[in-house]
């Protein structure tokens, strides 16, 4: 059974202008998945996340260790109930 969920995650760290957002775009649409992601006034990238949980569990995998120039301090997790408004996972801009 592999039924829906949503998460919101608030990644620290190195993780603002090294293309974590593109790359996470990119690993979440891989997946299916239905989302955002988009950067924090504070320098944390924020990532909120539909699917089944298997391809979710990878998503956050991926967001612990981020592209290659990242360097990932801390990931907060916040599991919400799924609404399936997302139609694609995409990249916002602004706060």
């Amino acid at each position: 059974m592999n039924k829906p969920v949503r998460v919101r995650l608030h990644i620290s760290g190195i993780v603002q202008g090294v293309f974590f957002r593109a790359n996470t775009e990119s690993v979440a649409r891989s997946l299916a998945l239905t989302g955002w992601v988009r950067n924090l006034t504070d320098g944390r990238v924020e990532v909120v996340a539909e699917g089944p949980h298997d391809k979710i569990a990878e998503l956050i995998n991926w967001c612990h260790k981020g592209p290659p120039v990242a360097s990932v301090d801390n990931v907060e997790m916040e599991w919400e109930e799924p609404t399936g408004e997302l139609e694609t996972f995409k990249t916002r801009y602004g706060h």
